[in-house]
């Protein structure tokens, strides 16, 4: 199959951009979405209560993953994953196209010019456009569904939802409109620093890997190297906004539709520090690896194939 010329960016008509980012990061969110249900629960295990006061259910990836499929089936290793596929085709649909749209425009090529890229398309990935807002429910949605189990091995508060539409109108119901963006001010700063790390690193760790000369330029191996390498950066920086933001959609809200245990952001990351000490902001950084790694990896293969794909079928 016919590449674009060494260095050259691949240049993709903007609504077919669009559909390949979508495309890629649904591909990856079948695959992954097992790891996501069993971070969910880990990141929500122990909730405000100091370390060894709480019956632990989940102790670590395999155990985890026997547990919800032992009480939910194996259906509810993929619960949520109607939400996921929403959520990531509409947020990194317009992420990856920005990016790729600044490489067009030489912004990659400027000194940290990686960084900002990734940082700007992650910003308006999550405030503007298709995952404008619209992202906040999903996720929300997702993180609901995820948490739900028997009561023998739940973590966490239950919201008992019956499906994703019955989920929406749940919370419809009880806290308005303004409800389904709840938490949106702990995902803002995720996706912003996520997308920084992982398309900048990513990009970097290509040409680290290309200039090794350890694959053709050409080889599929190329972004499955440098998406491998960038997937450790991805969890290292994103964990703590993780479990952050986990907390905050899964909470509980009284009857003016408020959180009953975290006001905002800065709140919930102090309450978790301060009552189960810095290492919880890293809960679950194991299975959000061993998820955040074979999604990035998987994501950005499949992006960067895709992409050569459409450059090969619009040239010939």
């Amino acid at each position: 199959m016919a590449s674009p010329p060494p260095g050259a960016a691949i240049s993709i008509s903007p609504p077919v951009d669009f559909v390949l980012g979508a495309s890629a990061c649904c591909l990856a969110c079948v695959f992954t979405n097992p790891l996501e249900v069993v971070k969910t629960r880990l990141q929500l295990q122990g909730e405000l209560r100091a370390r060894g006061s709480y019956t632990r259910h989940y102790r670590g990836v395999v155990q985890a993953m026997v547990a919800v499929g032992q009480a939910d089936g194996l259906r509810g290793l993929q619960k949520g994953l109607t939400a996921g596929l929403l959520y990531q085709g509409m947020m990194n649909g317009v992420r990856f196209y920005l990016y790729s749209y600044a490489e067009d425009v030489g912004l990659t090529q400027q000194p940290g010019g990686n960084v900002a890229a990734g940082a700007i398309a992650g910003a308006m990935g999550a405030l503007v456009g298709s995952p404008a807002y619209l992202r906040t429910p999903f996720l929300q949605v997702k993180t609901h569904l995820q948490a739900q189990t028997v009561a023998a091995i739940a973590v966490g508060h239950q919201h008992n939802h019956q499906s994703v539409s019955s989920a929406f109108e749940t919370i419809y119901k009880k806290q308005g409109v303004l409800g389904l963006w709840r938490g949106v001010n702990g995902a803002v700063p995720r996706v912003m620093v996520g997308s920084a790390v992982q398309l900048a690193t990513f990009a970097n760790a290509k040409e680290w890997v290309k200039h090794k000369k350890w694959f053709s330029d050409d080889s599929w191996l190329v972004p499955l190297a440098g998406g491998m390498i960038s997937s450790v950066g991805v969890s290292i920086a994103m964990t703590p906004f993780d479990v952050v933001s986990t907390r905050l959609y899964n909470q509980p809200v009284d009857s003016e539709g408020r959180g009953r245990l975290y006001r905002g952001f800065l709140d919930c990351f102090l309450k978790i520090t301060h009552k189960e000490g810095v290492l919880a902001l890293y809960k679950g950084i194991v299975p959000a690896y061993v998820r955040l790694g074979p999604h990035t990896i998987l994501s950005l293969l499949f992006w960067e194939e895709l992409r050569k794909m459409t450059y090969y079928y619009q040239h010939h």
